[in-house]
């Protein structure tokens, strides 16, 4: 049973590995951003994030205070 579990985790963990390394993306073309590396606009749904976060945060400590 140990022996099977073992064989078992070991072509699991091969599996994942090779998964992984098979969604890799590629190269950006040659005239990528004409003069320069242009970084990818992430502020705005960032900003959304933390900020859905504050008020789930925000309500969690309203409703614990307001079991006390």
């Amino acid at each position: 049973m140990k022996n099977t579990m073992y064989k078992l985790l070991a072509t699991i963990a091969l599996i994942g590995f090779f998964s992984l390394s098979s969604i890799a993306q590629p190269p950006p073309p040659d005239n990528h951003g004409e003069s320069e590396n242009q970084p990818a606009p992430i502020g705005s749904g960032i900003a959304i994030l933390l900020s859905l976060g504050a008020a789930y945060g925000a309500k969690k400590v309203f409703d614990a205070r307001k079991k006390i």
